[in-house]
């Protein structure tokens, strides 16, 4: 076994890997570039090594400053996590040359797999179900439109040497089909240096489904399931669950089985991923196969109890697996939400910053429920615009898929991130939508789901009591402590009414609310003589999360302190809450509401990023949909079009320009 290994990679699967080294006693090493030198990876590691300056091109991809990162501190073997380096056949190839042990696969097995194109050959050869395309290289948009007339609409643009979601386009016309080209060269040349994309049908109303295999060196693979991973936004995976609720045991058995063969067939060994995407009619197809450890990993990991990274490093190592296919069961459910910097109310445009605070759900094992966070960030640190915004992996495990879900929109309500925008309010919506909850899945969930963008979930009866619950128990508890305020001129102090009018959403509730800390009592003036709600919790002012138990259900809700009341998020619903007394709530109706300034003729900058280009120029005439900038942020390129007709009377940026969020870049007449 190695003594000591090198992570050639940040953030949260850096750390992932060096929880595991440290349980298996093995050393760790990190490194670093000049924006992570006070990343938690950084810290964990035993080691690290600084390789260059923030921009990944310059430092975690230069395959020199790792070989030299490892001579440097001795370091036996390198875990790459994924993205990076973690598909590079050269890379693998390198760490061999200097006899160092790569943990991952064998370079042919990364070759031949890494390239979409000649992957589908291969699988084809094997006996695996493919998707009809053109498997050869596309040399300009003429023949992109051509081929894509041929094969039949819609069509999927991908990049050969692609993942994440970049690089990839779907285009239901021959204009599309040639910008979507364009777009797609360029997005694949600057995030992955090869600019080769192909062309190949695109399924409609489909299902990513995914096996998990793990193989030794001695010629055993082993699947270990599948996992759904259908809820994707711009192809970007965001929830992932395993098992899939699609499959029954016949279909995972043959998709799992051809996902060996395909193994088999490239002498593969340590974990990969083999993607299918799936009909509603259980049909799949192969879409590609991911040579590294993914992200989604931890719901596998808990439905078989396999420590995946542990056994990447154990096969490394020269070791057999410890288990056969027989061996393998799926126990429970599992959910993972990736928890991303990013503003699903303004189409999930990226949002970066510090956190100035971050207090996630506590980790373990509770009644038959799990809860983990895999994560590269703390309090106080930053979301750079250099990589990836994830901040974290939230997942969840129960004894069935209701469970588990029920748990995850639990773990969310209690996530608490203050400085930068995320996407916990979408990830809790999401949990309570009827459709996820059924498991009526596909990719296109969330531009079906949510077609004018995301906004938050209208609260429903229960979420309303909850509401009014917290609102109500936490402005008497305030009430309560300014009663013992010492040196009040009147005797005994002022006496504060116990019925309220709970305001929000143009809603006015009428309740009555009484007791002390730790136990309330809460009467709606609609249920009449009914029973009061009890509310029970030790929360305190200052705490960003209220927790209790309301009617005997544990709850967890966000709450912010405003003017007249509190700002309020739970389970997807986001509210400001006004508290009043009655005669209070009389005055407020009457108060005059601030409008919003008009922006209508301004193009702002959705999200931080780069000018790439400006497409119009001053004075000019332009339809709407027309293209007016593209804006690169997060290695993704953006193009902005008009919403209407209209003049440019004012450019404000130049291309190459950083621009911050809201910044105007043009005026319109």
């Amino acid at each position: 076994m190695f003594s000591k290994i090198l992570i050639a990679n940040r953030g949260e699967i850096a750390c992932r890997v060096i929880k595991t080294a440290r349980k298996m006693g093995i050393a760790t090493v990190a490194v670093y570039s000049d924006a992570d030198k006070d990343a938690l990876h950084v810290e964990m590691a035993d080691e690290a090594v600084h390789i260059g300056p923030p921009p990944a091109a310059q430092s975690y991809l230069l395959i020199e400053r790792i070989l030299e990162a490892c001579r440097e501190t001795g370091a036996e073997a390198v875990h790459p996590g994924y993205g990076f380096l973690s598909e590079n056949a050269a890379f693998a190839e390198a760490l061999d040359k200097a006899g160092i042990a790569f943990i991952g696969p064998p370079v042919g097995a990364i070759e031949a797999m890494g390239d979409k194109i000649e992957s589908k050959k291969v699988a084809d050869g094997a006996g695996v179900s493919t998707v009809p395309g053109f498997l050869g290289v596309i040399e300009d948009e003429a023949q992109a439109v051509k081929i894509a007339d041929e094969i039949g609409y819609p069509v999927m643009i991908k990049a050969s040497a692609g993942g994440g979601g970049k690089g990839m386009r779907v285009a239901y016309s021959a204009d599309e089909v040639a910008e979507g080209f364009l777009r797609s060269k360029s997005e694949a040349k600057s995030s992955f240096g090869d600019d080769r994309v192909f062309v190949e049908k695109f399924i409609e109303n489909p299902r990513h489904v995914e096996i998990q295999l793990i193989g030794d060196k001695h010629g055993n693979v082993v699947y270990l399931g599948e996992r759904e991973c259908s809820i994707q936004r711009r192809n970007q995976k965001v929830v992932e669950e395993a098992p899939s609720p699609l499959l029954d045991e016949a279909t995972r058995k043959e998709m799992g089985e051809q996902a060996v063969a395909l193994a088999k067939a490239v002498g593969y060994f340590s974990a990969g991923t083999v993607e299918f995407v799936a009909g509603q009619d259980r049909s799949f197809f192969f879409l590609e196969m991911n040579t590294r450890l993914q992200v989604e990993h931890p719901v596998t990991e808990l439905i078989t109890g396999v420590d995946l990274v542990e056994q990447m490093i154990r096969v490394a190592a020269g070791e057999a697996l410890p288990f056969a296919q027989s061996d393998i069961t799926l126990n429970g459910w599992a959910i993972e939400s990736r928890v991303y910097a990013e503003d699903p109310y303004r189409n999930f445009l990226p949002s970066i910053g510090r956190l100035v605070r971050y207090q996630p759900p506590e980790e373990g094992t509770h009644d038959g429920l799990t809860t983990r966070i895999d994560t590269g960030v703390y309090e106080g640190g930053e979301i750079s615009m250099f990589y990836d915004p994830m901040i974290s992996k939230l997942v969840t495990h129960g004894p069935d898929r209701r469970s588990a879900i029920a748990h995850m929109g639990r773990a969310l309500d209690a996530y608490y991130i203050e400085g930068i925008q995320h996407n916990i309010p979408f990830l809790s919506a999401l949990m309570e939508h009827p459709r996820w909850i059924e498991g009526a899945l596909s990719t296109g969930f969330i531009a079906e789901e949510y077609p004018d963008g995301f906004h938050p979930r209208e609260p429903d009866d229960a979420a309303e009591r909850v509401i009014c619950a917290v609102a109500a128990s936490i402005d008497h508890l305030n009430n309560s402590r300014r009663r013992v305020i010492s040196g009040q001129m009147q005797e005994g102090g002022y006496r504060f009414p116990g019925r309220r009018v709970v305001r929000f959403d143009g809603r006015s509730v009428h309740l009555t609310v009484s007791g002390g800390p730790p136990d309330y009592s809460i009467a709606f003036a609609a249920d009449g003589e009914a029973e009061p709600l009890h509310v029970h919790s030790h929360w305190v002012p200052g705490h960003p999360v209220w927790t209790g138990t309301i009617g005997g259900e544990a709850v967890s809700v966000q709450v912010a302190p405003t003017l007249t009341g509190f700002a309020i998020d739970y389970r997807g619903v986001s509210v400001k809450a006004d508290v009043f007394t009655e005669r209070e709530a009389e005055l407020a109706a009457l108060m005059p509401v601030k409008v919003p300034p008009d922006t209508s003729k301004m193009l702002l900058c959705p999200m931080p990023g780069l000018v790439v280009s400006i497409a119009v120029s001053e004075g000019q005439e332009i339809k709407a949909g027309e293209t007016l900038a593209v804006v690169e942020a997060m290695k993704m390129e953006n193009v902005l079009r008009a919403e209407r007709d209209a003049v440019v009377s004012k450019i404000h940026a130049e291309p190459g320009a950083s621009l911050a969020v809201d910044a105007v870049i043009m005026e319109f007449s």
